[in-house]
């Protein structure tokens, strides 16, 4: 009996957002979905992940427009997006009202499917969404994260499927984001769940350890309805199957897609040369790659863990990081990795290993997690380390998102005359300070790959592009004479050089400071001397600096305000974490030396301040 496999694209979603950092610009998908239409997939998922943020933060662009103009020309296929479950498309749990605006919108601008999944597993957080998903007409797949963990059964991920069959789930996906299922490992789980469940399966998996094409084959096998692949240019390596190999495949077979493999080709074509023009990678699987199932790290997390350590100047501690996550993971309950707590084992692994001393500094989220507000982990928390983490601390064990205020009505009322539509105040109360920059106009697009500001506005006239060789005589010129900034627009691209700053639109390294560059300190008129008295608070890592815990709050310090030893001074966010900033004296601040929302640098000084 022929049962043809369906599939869903994740070309513009899940793929793009594992190799191309989610910097595909809409008007780069626009002129490939009507293609994508034709091609007679289950769905395309477009939306939803980390589309949503890097719409604003890096690119610039309103994630609601981009729906908006793909539904228009999609009018075969399904949209379909990933929901974090009451995280929504962020790293932390909204309140109700803001999960009920956001879906609602969601499905007004053309969204059809609605994947939910919790990184948990626990059903506490899925239950709201399903119900407003389901009331809004949308179809809604239930996801089992899947992991390897001494925890994690086949018998307790068909418990979390009958849970996600109960509250109302249309279809179910086996959400395998690290590539750890193994070809007759996803037989047995398929072949389970067929057995006591009637709704369809998907399976989503990566490449990762090279396992994801032969997983897939077993699952059809084993009676799964739909599978996730991406078109070949955004496969493999920490993507999904290439789509053309699958096809091929399951031609001439009971699980024939039916799919045109010449029009696939067509729809590559396109992608590869965009690939090319843009300056991203192929997707390969290296060394590290092939060692997932000992880290069990998934693919986007270790390029941002080597983003993060290159940041550091540690990439050489890459190594031990790989090592002290699956130790992290262990103390923490064996959470999946996946966002948010791929994040927050991420952070604390590698702040355990810079640090030189496990847990000496923890982020909120990790303290957050630990107190129960992410949900139930799978497994108890070590006690030792949770002592270690919380201290005294209360835990809570209700649903995490029952303890929020709503937060809908108070972004209404901050972002104000900011807002054009109603989905501005669902964006701000999602992300409230890059949202601000946003609507404000403040957002310097960031491409990615090897694409400049000068080949972006002005193709073709490569020759004349400025490079680092021009940017490092003006820099010795500034050096040499009594400009202290220096601003330089040249066919497209500007560059804005200050005496110990350089920033441009292009994805240039940080010019570490010379001594000619090193601003020194003022404080009216008197330069002020570091002694054993003034002391210097530095970046604990790289990210991006802010006084106050919200736009709207006031700021955790001011200069000539006294301060106790352990006081949180600022946070400084940095892999989407929010890293408090302890003071480590008792004293005063004398001096705040960086600006709210500037990038800050490992090391780079903060605060002066005076001990008492």
């Amino acid at each position: 009996m022929d049962k043809p496999v369906k599939i869903t694209d994740t070309t513009l979603r899940d793929a793009h957002q594992s190799l191309w950092a989610t910097r595909m610009t809409t008007d780069e998908i626009l002129e490939i979905v009507p293609l994508l239409d034709k091609v007679g997939y289950h769905a395309l998922e477009v939306w939803g992940g980390a589309t949503f943020d890097t719409c604003l933060r890096y690119l610039g662009e309103d994630p609601w427009l981009r729906l908006r103009r793909i539904k228009q020309k999609v009018k075969n296929t399904p949209l379909q997006m990933l929901l974090r479950g009451q995280n929504i498309v962020g790293y932390q749990n909204y309140p109700d009202d803001v999960v009920e605006a956001f879906i609602k919108k969601a499905v007004a601008n053309g969204i059809d499917i609605i994947r939910v999944f919790d990184a948990l597993n626990d059903i506490r957080n899925l239950e709201y969404s399903i119900k407003i998903a389901k009331q809004e007409g949308a179809h809604v797949q239930g996801s089992v994260v899947y992991t390897i963990s001494p925890v994690h059964t086949n018998e307790q991920y068909l418990q979390t499927a009958l849970q996600l069959v109960n509250a109302g789930v249309d279809s179910l996906c086996i959400k395998d984001m690290a590539g750890l299922l193994t070809p007759y490992k996803a037989y047995e789980l398929i072949k389970l769940l067929k057995e006591n469940i009637s709704i369809p399966i998907e399976v989503h998996s990566h490449y990762v350890g090279g396992m994801a094409v032969a997983s897939y084959v077993k699952a059809v096998e084993a009676g799964a309805d739909i599978i996730d692949t991406a078109s070949v240019p955004l496969a493999f390596g920490v993507s999904q199957p290439p789509v053309e190999t699958l096809v091929r495949i399951f031609s001439g077979t009971p699980f024939d897609t039916g799919l045109n493999l010449n029009l696939l080709f067509e729809i590559a074509d396109y992608f590869e040369e965009l690939r090319k023009k843009r300056g991203f990678e192929r997707g390969v699987t290296r060394l590290n790659d092939m060692r997932v199932f000992s880290h069990q790290v998934p693919g986007g997390m270790l390029t941002n863990l080597v983003s993060q350590l290159k940041q550091q100047n540690a990439l050489d501690k890459i190594g031990q990081v790989l090592e002290e996550i699956p130790r992290v993971r262990q103390d923490l309950g064996f959470p999946p990795l996946v966002t948010p707590t791929s994040q927050i084992v991420g952070v604390q692994a590698v702040l355990n290993v810079l640090m030189g001393e496990r847990y000496k500094i923890v982020p909120e989220e990790v303290k957050a997690y630990v107190k129960g507000y992410y949900g139930r982990p799978p497994a108890p928390i070590d006690e030792v380390i949770k002592k270690k983490i919380i201290g005294k601390e209360k835990e809570i064990n209700c649903r995490p998102a029952d303890l929020l205020e709503p937060r809908m009505e108070k972004a209404r009322e901050e972002l104000g005359n900011l807002a054009q539509k109603e989905e501005d105040y669902i964006t701000y109360a999602l992300f409230p300070q890059i949202a601000l920059k946003f609507f404000k106009g403040e957002i310097v697009p960031d491409l990615g790959g090897g694409l400049t500001a000068q080949s972006t506005s002005n193709p073709g006239k490569g020759d004349e592009e400025m490079n680092i060789k021009e940017i490092e005589q003006l820099i010795n010129l500034i050096n040499s004479s009594e400009i202290n900034e220096l601003y330089i627009e040249k066919d497209g691209m500007k560059v804005n050089i200050k005496k110990g700053l350089v920033s441009s639109t292009n994805n240039l390294e940080p010019v570490k400071p010379t001594e000619s560059t090193k601003t020194k300190v003022v404080e009216k008129e008197t330069e002020i001397d570091l002694d054993e008295d003034i002391v210097e608070i530095k970046a604990s890592m790289v990210g991006t600096f802010y006084q106050a815990p919200a736009p709207d709050a006031p700021p955790y310090v001011k200069e000539g305000d006294n301060v106790k030893e352990g006081q949180v001074l600022c946070i400084i966010e940095a892999m989407k974490l929010m890293n408090e900033i302890q003071s480590e004296y008792t004293g005063k601040i004398v001096r705040i030396l960086v600006q709210d929302g500037q990038p800050v640098e490992y090391g780079q000084p903060l605060f002066l301040l005076k001990k008492f």
